[in-house]
């Protein structure tokens, strides 16, 4: 077992313990950081059971023991100290859950950017600079990343679109031109659709460029693979990171490609900025807007 997947186990496997050890569980979440000081008997008193029953616990998880346990608890918090405070919980108050979904996020965030690749970073901004189209693939919450990418992207002067329809996909990826890139995003990164469509890209040329997990089918098809590894809460309760993880990543090949644009983008993006002021309200006009709506409660 990995130390990273620890807690993330016990969270998936709480409906599954027996009632006393649900207990041990249920504790542990809530308490990582006092568990791994803590003896047997500490643990088996704070969660109200039996010190055998500590120990079946730890074996339902898959250790050998209660040591052992700890040392896997440890190991996990050290690498990642907010991640053993992640795992909601129906006991959860809206203040411990929320915190739990921005600690998952912000640990997610943290473990995709130290393992990136700056040569992958390099090579797909070269690539995505140089080609005359840009389009972006994507199913379930990976289509709304490819639809923010376009929209980030059209705004460098990039002829782009997003598709997450597998045959507007298909078509797109026959009709593209050599140097043309496809950037392919997927959290599981085992979507047949979406490789099918990625072996059209290479027919023709393209250059095909994955956000998608390490070791994947797409991360491995693709001619340049950005790895976007994030552990995900596997419960009904599942705050998408790796969804966010692929909107930061996708911000910094953003930032990438405006940098090689250089000083005519800025003027482009300076344009762009003034001609959005049309559509929003003045200041002035806001003001008005709250007075009128402050007498309207107060009457």
């Amino acid at each position: 077992m990995k130390p990273a997947q620890l807690t993330q186990l016990i969270s998936d496997s709480v409906e599954k313990l027996r009632k006393s050890e649900k207990k041990v569980a249920e504790f542990v979440l809530k308490n990582p950081f006092s568990v791994i000081r803590m003896r047997i008997v500490d643990l088996a008193q704070n969660a109200s059971v039996s010190e055998p029953t500590v120990v079946r616990f730890c074996r339902a998880i898959g250790c050998h023991g209660f040591q052992d346990f700890k040392l896997a608890l440890a190991q996990q918090l050290a690498s990642s100290p907010s991640f053993g405070q992640i795992a909601v919980t129906e006991s959860d108050s809206t203040r411990e859950y929320t915190h739990k979904v921005f600690d998952s996020t912000v640990d997610t965030l943290l473990k995709v950017r130290d393992s990136l690749v700056l040569g992958d970073l390099d090579a797909a901004v070269e690539a995505i600079t140089a080609a005359k189209r840009v389009e972006f693939y994507g199913f379930g919450a990976s289509a709304a990343v490819a639809f923010d990418a376009q929209h980030k992207f059209f705004r460098l002067q990039i002829t782009s679109a997003a598709y997450s329809d597998p045959h507007l996909q298909n078509i797109s990826a026959t009709s593209l031109q050599p140097g043309d890139v496809v950037i392919a995003i997927s959290q599981s990164g085992r979507s047949k659709a979406l490789l099918d469509s990625m072996q059209l890209v290479k027919q023709v040329r393209g250059v095909t460029i994955a956000l998608a997990p390490t070791n994947s089918p797409v991360a491995e098809t693709a001619d340049i693979s950005i790895k976007v590894d994030s552990q995900e809460d596997n419960q009904i309760y599942i705050p998408l990171t790796s969804r966010i993880a692929h909107l930061a990543v996708i911000d910094v090949l953003a930032i990438g490609v405006a940098q090689k644009k250089g000083a005519n983008l800025d003027e482009h993006l300076k344009r762009l900025k003034a001609g959005l002021v049309s559509l929003r309200t003045p200041e002035t006009e806001e003001k008005h807007y709250i007075s009128v709506a402050e007498k309207y409660n107060n009457a």
